[in-house]
């Protein structure tokens, strides 16, 4: 491993290659060898996962998403299109009512779009959405992309129970970090997805039997 290690998690660390280029950098993503694990289980295992996230990431970026793009991938790295922002958990409680229904209204059409095309992230929360300025204007808040990133919890998924577990892992995010603005953001994103993806409907019905099952458990 080589450059500035950028987060470390259970499963991997990420780190900037040391060779620059002009969109900002190289990210490798690099999964954990686990001791616990027999050596051929585990190199079995960090090449499924690795080769999984990298079908997600090309499925999600043929769709029209905004992801990293993916660079070149081994059996256990991906090297990836570093996405240089802000998180939506670090700038959604500071912006202005307008942008943060701007903002929240590209989340759910960010879900529609990957629920649409037979995926379920895994990990959405605000902290896994990365707003980035890019092209002419590149101050102006109002005109950043959103970007999806981090699909290793991630796997293709039509079923409505896993698109709807996708709904709750975000819910309860939005209600973690932005308590203050959960209900603004919520019907935001709601709206959108709504409009978007033909099977919303059911897919929050299940969201509801969710959130009884957790809140009675």
């Amino acid at each position: 491993m080589t450059g500035k290690v950028v987060a470390r998690g259970a499963e991997a660390v990420l780190y900037l290659d040391e060779q620059m280029d002009s969109s900002g950098g190289v990210l490798v993503k690099e999964r954990i060898r686990k001791g616990y694990r027999l050596p051929q289980i585990d190199e079995k295992i960090r090449k499924q996962r690795t080769r999984r996230e990298v079908r997600m990431l090309s499925r999600a970026a043929g769709s029209g998403m905004n992801v990293p793009g993916v660079v070149f991938a081994d059996h256990d790295k991906i090297s990836m299109d570093f996405i240089e922002g802000s998180t939506v958990k670090e700038s959604l409680n500071d912006m202005g009512e307008k942008e943060r229904a701007d903002v929240c209204e590209k989340i759910g059409d960010a879900i529609a779009c990957l629920h649409r095309i037979g995926m379920v992230h895994g990990d959405l929360t605000t902290s896994n959405m990365i707003l980035r300025s890019e092209g002419e204007g590149q101050g102006d808040r109002k005109g950043r992309k959103l970007y999806i990133i981090d699909f290793g919890l991630g796997k293709f998924s039509q079923k409505v129970e896993d698109q709807a577990v996708d709904m709750f892992l975000l819910y309860e995010a939005l209600k973690a970090a932005h308590y203050k603005y959960l209900n603004m953001a919520w019907q935001n994103i709601l709206k959108i997805y709504k409009q978007n993806y033909s099977n919303a409907d059911m897919v929050l019905k299940r969201f509801e039997s969710i959130a009884t099952r957790r809140r009675y458990k």
